[in-house]
């Protein structure tokens, strides 16, 4: 008990440490400021790239599994009267093996 006593005391001063000089301070109030208007406004348009990139990747996917089944079938790989995500083709065949199993005949 006495070890993590010492890992947390020597955890803490790690961190406030740098608080100790004047000039260290300065340097985080310097990169606090540079976080808050560089780097903040860059997050969302990033993050919805990402997302978008994904979801574009996703359906790309699942069309060309579409066009090389040589299905006329659009609805058994991606049903759009689904609600959310719930539509995949996957997500039907794994939900259709959850509900055989728990109502079982």
């Amino acid at each position: 008990m006495a070890a993590i006593g010492t890992c947390v005391e020597i955890a803490h001063k790690l961190i406030t440490f740098p608080q100790g000089k004047t000039q260290t301070f300065c340097n985080v109030i310097k990169l606090g400021t540079f976080c808050r208007t560089v780097v903040w406004p860059c997050l969302p348009p990033l993050m919805m790239y990402q997302y978008i990139r994904a979801k574009d990747e996703d359906c790309y996917t699942t069309e060309v599994l579409y066009f090389k089944s040589g299905s006329k079938d659009a609805k058994a790989f991606y049903d759009t009267s689904c609600i959310g995500i719930s539509g995949h083709w996957r997500l039907q065949q794994d939900m259709e093996t959850i509900r055989a199993a728990a109502n079982q005949e």
